[in-house]
């Protein structure tokens, strides 16, 4: 006679918790408030199971994860050029993200889930041309995070 009780009331915590998770909308400009080539915004706090849209307001663009910047056990993702891409993030951690073709000169964003536990594998990967200057504002955002 419990079971379905439990069964009920889990079901309910699912729903709700899907109820209460987040859009986040990114997005990708040929000009922005810092800038040419810019995902805005650039830094995302976000909760586990909480959707980033990436929109492409300008063409040209794509939203895709970088190599070695996002959390173990998460999913790489690489959207197409000029579509909307809808990523669905479970794992905490820091996920690095870029336009392919606008990577060196600065299109990149971070988004921190949770708590950013892969902060230090994330830094410790090398950046090309303006993103390197852009990820360390980005990255020094998400240390404030990792010590509140």
């Amino acid at each position: 006679m419990k079971l379905p009780l439990i069964a009920a009331a889990i079901a309910l915590l699912s729903v709700t918790g899907a109820a209460n998770a987040e859009e986040h909308v990114v997005q990708m400009l040929n000009k922005g408030e810092k800038g040419s080539m810019v995902f805005q915004p650039a830094f995302v706090r976000a909760a586990p199971g909480d959707t980033i849209k990436f929109v492409p307001t300008d063409k040209s663009h794509n939203a895709e994860s970088i190599k070695d910047m996002i959390p173990d056990g998460a999913q790489p993702f690489k959207g197409k050029f000029n579509e909307e891409v809808d990523v669905t993030l479970t794992q905490e951690g820091v996920y690095g993200v870029k336009c392919a073709p606008h990577y060196g000169m600065g299109m990149v964003a971070l988004i921190v889930v949770g708590k950013p536990v892969n902060l230090s594998a994330a830094e410790a990967v090398k950046q090309v041309g303006k993103a390197k200057t852009v990820f360390a504002e980005l990255l020094a955002e998400a240390s404030k995070v990792a010590s509140n």
